[in-house]
């Protein structure tokens, strides 16, 4: 089966899970036994066992959040760990019968979309944790049809530029980049030096489409997707073909590390903290896996970050399963309540204690952000409040972009290709998805 048709597939199975549903209304804040209430935090929940599913690397998040809660409780959450791919996994079963009472999930529209937010998830419009969120970041994400139902827990992933600090400093690159154009000039700059100005992980695919989608920030900040979503523009319009057409001559320009074809992620994050390569286009991920191999010292020596947008410095924003939670319908009015009440634990009193033990930013003023976070991930954070929805935030559906964009780097597709390809997927997506107009 064609990557197509698997993602096809799995998002047919997703209809069904609405053909199989029935109403519960309008999308407002109701749940299994009415109108959503929210309890005391620490409130007593003896006897009450709720399960809590997570992916592979982010089943480690909520330990010590978990662990206050149990003990301030007295109830039980169980982590269950699904199998990567998570999201296929995870939709399977829904589509199933089979729910937990919570979940990692990524709280963009689509995928509340392909998990059928109305009938199978509780509304948080109302949560008590939410006037404490910086306002920048409150609707960022998380919200369908004007109904709240993922609660953001750790800062949303930003697509920009990882950079080498000490392979600028030795190339006599002093400030960085105010547009994407001055970013390439830059890269030719460190080519005639004999530095490789950009590194690329083709053989593991995924990180390709960001260097479209940075292209497309301003097209996106004045209503890209919404435009594709509404087939005034398509992948096929010359704003998305130009975008990959540009990669494809940077990259045919020799811009990039040789080893382009082969290249994986964990070869692109060596490749930079050792300074084989000035420049990596990536999101939170990749910083991820540099703390797995320097301490917070080195990076913060090494390792900075820009934002990149065709005219300046505009992120592009795209929130992962790591850092939201939705909780669900499942028919258990007392788990239903326990489950609102655990978020709000962990967003409200649990909140200092979990951001502490993850060293991860605060998404709450009244919380200060713990030592030992590093200055490029505080440089990603700063981002969000200009930074634009990526396609993963805002359309409708998302094609496999960059399958096709990792065929065109091994030559067997054409940009013309990859656009008309990602076309045709995200149309019959949308069209199983129930997408109007489709």
């Amino acid at each position: 089966m064609t990557a197509l048709s698997r993602r096809t597939v799995l998002v047919l199975a997703a209809s069904l899970v609405v053909a199989g549903c029935t109403d519960p209304g309008s999308g407002g804040a109701t749940t299994t036994s009415g109108p959503a209430t929210w309890a005391d935090p620490a409130g007593r929940l003896d006897g009450v066992t709720l399960t809590l599913w997570a992916a592979q690397n982010s089943n480690t998040v909520p330990a010590k959040v978990i662990a206050d809660f149990q003990a301030a409780t007295g109830a039980t959450v169980e982590v269950v760990t699904i199998p990567d791919p998570y999201e296929q996994g995870v939709q399977t079963r829904v589509a199933t019968g089979d729910k937990p009472d919570l979940a990692f999930w990524q709280p963009t529209a689509s995928m509340l979309t392909a998990l059928n937010a109305k009938n199978n998830l509780q509304p948080l419009t109302d949560a008590p944790w939410l006037p404490q969120l910086a306002p920048e970041l409150k609707d960022i994400t998380g919200i369908l049809d004007d109904t709240r139902y993922a609660a953001l827990v750790t800062s949303p992933a930003v697509e920009g530029v990882y950079y080498n600090k000490e392979v600028f400093a030795a190339g006599g690159i002093t400030t960085t980049p105010k547009n994407f154009d001055e970013m390439v000039t830059v890269a030719r700059q460190l080519k005639a030096k004999g530095v490789t100005p950009f590194h690329e992980m083709a053989a593991d695919r995924w990180a390709t489409q960001w260097w479209v989608q940075v292209q497309l920030a301003d097209a996106a900040k004045d209503g890209l997707w919404e435009k594709i979503n509404t087939k005034q523009e398509t992948f096929s319009s010359p704003v998305v073909v130009d975008a990959i057409k540009k990669y494809k001559a940077l990259i045919d320009e020799g811009l990039f590390n040789a080893d382009i074809k082969t290249a994986t992620f964990a070869d692109q994050g060596r490749a930079l903290l050792d300074g084989k390569a000035a420049m990596v286009v990536q999101v939170n991920s990749f910083f991820g896996q540099l703390q797995a191999s320097a301490d917070t010292a080195a990076l913060d020596a090494k390792v900075g970050f820009f934002p990149i947008s065709p005219t300046g410095n505009v992120g592009t924003f795209i929130p992962d399963q790591s850092n939201a939670l939705v909780a669900f319908r499942t028919g258990d009015a007392k788990r239903e309540a326990a489950a609102r009440q655990l978020l709000a634990y962990w967003m409200g009193p649990g909140y200092p204690s979990f951001v502490a033990d993850r060293k991860t930013i605060s998404l709450e003023p009244s919380v200060p952000t713990p030592d030992g976070v590093p200055q490029a991930l505080k440089d990603v954070h700063a981002s969000l409040g200009t930074a634009v929805g990526s396609m993963q935030a805002s359309a409708a559906a998302n094609p496999d972009l960059y399958i096709n964009l990792a065929d065109m780097i091994t030559g067997t597709m054409t940009p013309d290709e990859v656009a008309a390809a990602t076309q045709t997927q995200f149309e019959q997506l949308a069209k199983a998805a129930g997408v109007p107009g489709f």
